[in-house]
């Protein structure tokens, strides 16, 4: 009888705590509540404002990968060889975001040439093209580069190149706008028939845009595909995530996005072989015939050579990356440091380099690219070192990747 009372009281506490916790619990972004905390008016009322009744946070877009934001030493830790000191350390935090794991490659690039092709413009598709001459040398004989590189399916998963900064910028736009109408879709059943399919799509209907496309506060669609900040591609590329120790503690910075000063892997099965595709010396691109050192003369495909701690492959060699960013040498002296990014001459103006009489390449169309090529040697694959090119310029040697911001709880 003992036993059972005990029980019963037991029992009788544990319901009780559960409802005060269902009472007390606060809503998030996630789980929202019936009723506004606001008003008291309910959502998704026949005339009231509609939010989704279940949201359960940002979804990862295609080819994305989450990168938890944090603090993290900015600049470089190579020798300044050149000594242009434009790259000095200093203390930022960036936001969480998300970045694509691999680079771009040809098959995606072609992907949105075919679509652009049936729905916009002829000059505007001509525009997008990418420069396949950027292979092109009078002492040279890179004749299948340029006339197969970009459209032979033997080189669909090889980064495209000969893009420039505009050009990839524009390709974030389209990548937006296909990714957030496919997803509006199938958040809608598709087209499907059924009392499901109709409430979903009458409830997309009833918040969307003027342009006709699914309206942000549905959930359904993502934010904007982008080219990542000189800060979020150089803290991706460090991943020093994989230097945590206890609490805030980091036991080591990084040259490379990988352990060591070594370009080779350093244990393993694998031991010796490279973590990169770089040009490792005059005239070396890739090592003896049966003994290649990187697997790769040009580029090699994205998904080529160990990802980094973040899960993110080819942050060093194989083709340097378009940022979001301006091109100043005084970034480190002016600068914010949350989510640093620099859009323009601000602070430094384009006045203060002599451009008109060619003493100077430095304007406000010069963008950073970073991360190191195929055909550049160790150095530039240290994320920390920058270099610039206008922003309607291209070479064989400069691809792109897109980024996205991660919005909800702690980002």
């Amino acid at each position: 009888m003992m036993k059972t009372k005990t029980l019963f009281y037991g029992l009788g506490a544990l319901m009780l705590l559960t409802t005060s916790c269902k009472k007390n619990k606060r809503p998030d972004s996630v789980h929202i509540g019936k009723n506004s905390t606001a008003t008291g008016i309910a959502y998704n009322a026949k005339e009231g404002f509609s939010t989704p009744k279940s949201f359960k946070g940002q979804p990862t877009g295609p080819n994305l990968v989450y990168i938890e934001g944090g603090r993290f030493v900015m600049g470089s830790l190579e020798e300044d060889v050149a000594g242009v000191h434009n790259n000095v350390d200093r203390t930022v935090t960036v936001q969480s975001f998300f970045m694509d794991e691999t680079e771009i490659a040809n098959v995606h690039y072609l992907e949105y040439l075919y679509a652009i092709q049936r729905d916009s413009s002829q000059e505007f598709y001509e525009a997008a093209l990418p420069d396949t001459t950027v292979w092109a040398s009078e002492m040279a004989f890179n004749d299948t580069y340029v006339e197969q590189y970009l459209r032979y399916p033997g080189f669909r998963m090889y980064p495209v190149v000969g893009v420039s900064w505009v050009q990839a910028q524009d390709y974030s736009a389209w990548r937006t706008g296909a990714v957030n109408n496919d997803l509006a879709r199938k958040a809608t059943g598709g087209g499907k028939k059924g009392k499901k399919g109709a409430e979903a799509l009458a409830e997309a209907t009833a918040q969307q845009y003027s342009g006709g496309r699914a309206a942000i506060e549905t959930g359904y669609v993502l934010p904007n595909y982008r080219l990542p900040t000189e800060a979020e591609w150089e803290y991706a590329a460090k991943a020093l995530i994989g230097t945590q120790y206890l609490d805030e503690n980091q036991t080591h910075q990084r040259v490379y996005p990988w352990d060591g000063s070594s370009l080779r892997k350093s244990s393993g099965r694998n031991r010796g072989t490279m973590l990169a595709n770089y040009k490792r010396g005059r005239g070396d691109y890739a090592g003896i015939a049966g003994r290649s050192n990187d697997g790769a003369i040009i580029t090699d495909e994205v998904y080529s050579y160990p990802p980094n701690d973040f899960g993110l492959y080819n942050m060093a060699g194989n083709v340097n990356e378009w940022v979001w960013d301006v091109y100043r040498p005084t970034s480190f002296q002016v600068f914010s440091d949350l989510n640093p990014v620099r859009r323009d001459g601000y602070l430094d103006q384009a006045k203060n380099y002599d451009t008109e009489d060619f003493n100077s390449l430095i304007s406000n169309r010069s963008r950073v690219y970073k991360g190191g090529s195929w055909a550049d040697i160790a150095y530039w694959l240290a994320p920390g070192t920058r270099r610039f090119l206008d922003q309607d310029s291209s070479t064989a040697t400069i691809g792109f990747r897109c980024s996205m911001i991660a919005v909800g709880k702690k980002h």
